[in-house]
């Protein structure tokens, strides 16, 4: 699925979901940054309890961002991402769970997606950097003006894959931050940690999903959760709605397209590389001091309601007059079952269903026509289905959402909407959904020869790509079938292959979002999707899969993912079967490979058409070079497991040392009365955090931290039946949100205006003004036309985050008057006080009551002392280390000291 497409289909049908994050940002005095304390109620008028980062959304524009320079090397880029987590934590402040996912080991139906993503990233960075240099000879040749080309390492992303020495570096490099937070930040003080790193199997956001399901199915689970998940895949909406959890929120970047990137041979804006001239760069300031600086500002924050987005589908997809009662727990389902047919990570999308085209909104309304058509036979199919039951007697049917139907017999239901239905015959008039007046569908979704004429997704002029298939032509199913597969479409053997397999997948694909990964083994073979109306006799194709697979392991996934010019991540003679002309896998990894546009416009979009792994002829060719491994490989090659961390403050603490110190052996279960229902087991880690103990940081500039009183131990969720069927409905005790949308909310979908996302999760949030006098009393104390001034920051209290050393006083600033001293800069901003000071946050359903902690800047009019902030700071603000390994630059090594709160305040530090 397009992310970018489906969101926006997504946000520009139901706009209310969206709300813009209220950030509070590290205030900045006298050059000293003062951090963000989480431990304060939530400036968005929201608590949340738990907070779950799918991590590689998050490593990737670290490491390789696209809007601002990169990090120089893997040191900055741990710094990044350790800020990036920051400024995620400052904005959720999660008060029970936070859980940290990376990519492990994935199924292989999704190894085949990454493999072509891997194989084109490699392809397209070769053809980059020869046409780059093509280019920049041929200015040079006319006498054009370039900088001296800089020579440095190009940072091969592909290294972002579980196995490699960067993602083991990583793990380190996180349980290292994890650590330092929970000594030093108050945020933090009271919170689990769970870390899954790359070396425990399973998509990032998978093994979230399936942590919550294995929490929801235990009896001290609280119902009422507040989940916030971060991530930026279109599939997260989709599995955060497979929950059946009331309250569930989505933060992500806003999408923002067409960002201004640089020119990367002159590095100016405003052209690409092959339009590049070579003219001399315009001077930058009166004396050219914003030379080095790029046009971009940081990325804003959103969060995606899915309580809201229920909201939407109840009034889309409810209808009356139905033979059975309505469910929109199951109509919920089937809405994220359609969009399974629009392309996953799993499967192509079916050929006549194009998201920018309404195919989600096509689906629905014959969703619609099919739930009428089959009503009237409802009955009969029960007792049918019942006499079949009665006999079959099988030992284990699954329920619920699993229950086998055939297409178009599910018992789902939806209500007409005759504003909803005028809108989309609107929005048809005015070229939203480019779909012909004349297009016409069959039943089951397929379109007739009439078909759909694509139009080009940009308004530029570039001529669309050929199309051979032409949809809108009779015949188009042959064509179809002798382009895509090379075959006839009279075969029907064939097509029956390609239905079955994809039938398959939907079935696995359905597991794999409600139940966990059906088979680690399986997956398409086909590069294409059938079409819908070859959809005929599927009732009685087998849907079971195999058994006790196991996923692969790091270093066999790297020879299934990785191209050639990757190998080397990869050990010498593993990396050789790649290049070896005697290699008997070498036809795995072609150099060169045809990309089929497939009606896309651009080759990004396209299909990659690279030959699928064969699994046994895999293992087969490494069997013989496994002894070759070192001790370090062999490590960074088997499967690990989620490790769980505390602080001294947190009530499992205690219980873990105990565990540690009389060294049980024995996996021991989680008191979930310790850590707010939470249940599985613990075992001892061998390379765990210590109370007492130094943490060495992996990153040469950041400090160890020598008075460490955090703890981790290794973490195992609950285990299930393989057979287990976990419940895809809301739990007894959840309580629904109040209704968020008004009678208004539905129209705003529909008046052609821009719909701006409220703030914050109060919709009365009331903003703050200065009135006139502020703004005087501000003319007479700030230099005019200058952006600092003595109240440009306000002075953190003098007892506040003692020795966490941020940045340096420069040279030549201005120290604060000592009017500071004297005057409370609060009173001068003053506005309507914050909701959390008006009335006590209620969330209810047993979470625990949030007292506001507010009382640190009662002494704000206290003299502020600078002197105790001006020493060095290391890179992007962090402590720096002293030299004491290695002739590593030296830095001293006080932490980042909290001061403690007052005794009566939301949390108690004895």
């Amino acid at each position: 699925m397009g992310v970018p497409a489906f969101f926006r289909w997504l946000s520009r049908k139901y706009p209310s979901i969206i709300v813009n994050c209220v950030e509070e940002k590290p205030k900045e005095c006298n050059g000293v940054k003062v951090p963000v304390d989480a431990s304060k109620p939530n400036p968005n008028d929201v608590e949340f309890d738990n907070l779950y980062l799918d991590m590689n959304g998050i490593i990737h524009p670290c490491t390789h961002p696209e809007d601002k320079p990169a990090p120089k090397n893997e040191d900055e880029m741990m710094v990044a991402i350790f800020e990036y987590i920051d400024r995620l934590f400052n904005i959720v402040r999660p008060r029970r769970l936070l859980y940290m996912a990376i990519d492990g080991v994935a199924p292989r139906a999704k190894m085949n997606q990454q493999r072509s993503r891997r194989f084109r990233a490699s392809k397209e960075g070769m053809e980059a950097a020869v046409e780059k240099q093509r280019v920049r000879e041929e200015i040079l040749a006319k006498g054009g003006y370039l900088p001296p080309e800089e020579i440095k390492e190009r940072f091969d992303s592909n290294c972002i894959t579980p196995g490699t020495e960067f993602m083991d570096n990583l793990a380190k490099c996180l349980r290292y931050y994890i650590a330092d937070r929970l000594n030093n930040d108050p945020g933090w003080k009271n919170l689990t940690v769970i870390l899954s790193d790359a070396s425990a199997p399973g998509e990032g956001e998978h093994k979230i999903m399936d942590y919550i399901r294995r929490q929801r199915a235990q009896p001290n689970h609280d119902p009422n959760t507040h989940h916030c998940l971060c991530g930026a895949d279109a599939d997260l909406i989709m599995l955060g709605l497979a929950t059946h959890e009331p309250n569930f929120t989505i933060i992500r970047e806003e999408f923002k397209p067409n960002k201004p990137k640089p020119c990367g041979l002159c590095n100016q804006f405003g052209h690409e590389v092959k339009d590049c001239e070579g003219l001399p760069r315009e001077k930058k300031g009166k004396h050219d001091e914003f030379a080095d600086s790029l046009p971009c500002a940081e990325g804003e924050f959103i969060f995606l309601r899915l309580n809201v987005l229920r909201e939407y589908l109840e009034r889309e997809l409810t209808m009356a007059s139905l033979p059975f009662t309505f469910d929109i727990e199951r109509s919920i389902d089937d809405w994220v079952f359609m969009c399974f047919f629009v392309g996953n990570d799993f499967l192509p999308h079916l050929p006549s269903l194009e998201i920018r085209e309404g195919a989600i909104d096509r689906l629905v309304n014959i969703y619609k026509n099919v739930v009428h058509k089959t009503g009237d036979s409802f009955r009969r199919r029960q007792k049918e289905k019942r006499k079949r039951m009665k006999r079959d007697q099988p030992a284990f049917t699954p329920g619920g959402i699993l229950t086998p139907h055939a297409l178009g017999s599910r018992s789902s239901q939806v209500a007409s909407n005759p504003r909803q239905a005028a809108y989309e015959m609107r929005m048809q008039n005015n070229c939203s959904p480019s779909v012909s007046p004349n297009t016409s569908f069959t039943s089951d979704g397929s379109p007739s020869p009439l078909g759909i004429k694509r139009k080009a997704e940009d308004s530029d002029s570039e001529p669309e790509p050929e199309d051979n298939v032409r949809l809108w032509e009779a015949g188009w199913k042959q064509r179809y079938y002798k382009n895509k597969f090379d075959v006839d479409a009279a075969d029907e053997k064939f097509r029956r292959k390609v239905v079955q397999s994809y039938v398959e997948g939907l079935c696995w694909v359905l597991r794999y979002y409600y139940q966990g990964c059906a088979s680690w083994k399986w997956y398409y073979p086909f590069h294409y999707a059938p079409f819908a109306s070859d959809f005929e006799g599927i009732a009685d194709m087998p849907s079971d899969f195999e058994k006790g697979t196991k996923p692969f392991k790091p270093l066999e996934q790297l020879m299934g993912v990785f191209p050639a010019a990757s190998g080397n991540f990869l050990p010498p003679s593993w990396r050789k079967l790649m290049s070896d002309p005697d290699s008997s896998i070498i036809d795995f990894y072609p150099e060169d490979f045809a990309i089929d546009l497939n009606g896309k416009k651009y080759a990004w979009q396209g299909v990659a058409l690279l030959p699928f792994v064969d699994e046994r002829r895999l293992r087969a060719a490494l069997e013989e070079v496994y002894p070759d491994l070192t001790p370090e490989e062999t490590r960074r090659n088997s499967l690990g497991g989620d490790v769980l961390f505390v602080g001294k403050h947190h009530p499992l603490h205690d219980f873990i040392l105990e565990l540690y110190q009389t060294g049980s052996t024995e996996s021991v279960d989680v008191p979930p009365e310790l850590c707010h229902g939470i249940q599985g087991k613990f075992s001892l880690d061998e390379v765990a955090v210590l109370p007492d103990q130094v943490v060495c940081s992996p990153v040469p500039l950041l400090r160890d931290l020598t008075q460490n009183s955090a703890i981790s131990i290794n973490f195992k969720d609950p285990q299930f039946a393989e057979d287990y069927v976990f419940k895809a409905t809301m739990l007894p005790g959840a309580r629904k949100p109040a209704p968020v949308l008004k009678p208004g909310d539905w129209e705003k979908s529909s008046n052609g205006r821009q719909w701006k996302p409220q703030l914050g999760f109060n919709r009365d949030r009331r903003p703050v003004h200065l009135d006139q006098a502020a703004f005087r009393t501000l003319g007479h104390v700030m230099p005019r036309g200058s952006g600092t001034g003595m109240y440009s920051n306000a002075a953190p209290p003098p007892a506040t985050y003692q020795g966490n050393l941020y940045r340096p006083l420069l040279r030549g600033q201005p120290q604060i008057p000592k009017l500071m001293s004297n005057m409370r800069p609060q009173d001068s901003w003053r506005g309507p006080p914050p909701l959390f000071q008006q009335q006590r946050f209620d969330r209810g359903g047993g979470a625990e009551p949030l007292l506001p902690w507010n009382r640190m800047l009662q002494n704000q009019n206290a003299a502020f002392q600078p002197n105790q902030y001006q020493m060095l700071a290391g890179p992007g603000g962090y402590p720096p280390r002293r030299d004491d390994r290695g002739g590593r630059q030296g830095y001293p090594r006080e932490g980042r000291k909290y001061p403690l709160p007052p005794p009566s305040g939301r949390y108690s530090w004895n």
